[in-house]
């Protein structure tokens, strides 16, 4: 799971692997595969280095070879 921040400034985790798409306009908007939208504070950048250091931590990337 990774940390996220909502636009009312509570925070929120989510299952990196759900994750479609993440689109920017101009709020970061990350459109789940069930369909559901989630808004977040921080930037796709962020995102993205939150999922990289998140599938490390669980030897993702080792299958991925």
């Amino acid at each position: 799971m990774i940390k996220v921040t909502r636009l009312n400034g509570k925070e929120y985790y989510i299952n990196p692997h759900q994750i479609e798409s993440i689109e920017v306009h101009p709020d970061t908007t990350l459109l789940m595969l069930s369909g559901k939208y989630v808004v977040v504070k921080e930037g796709v950048d962020d995102v993205i280095e939150r999922i990289v250091e998140y599938r490390r931590r669980i030897g993702a990337f080792k299958n991925e070879e």
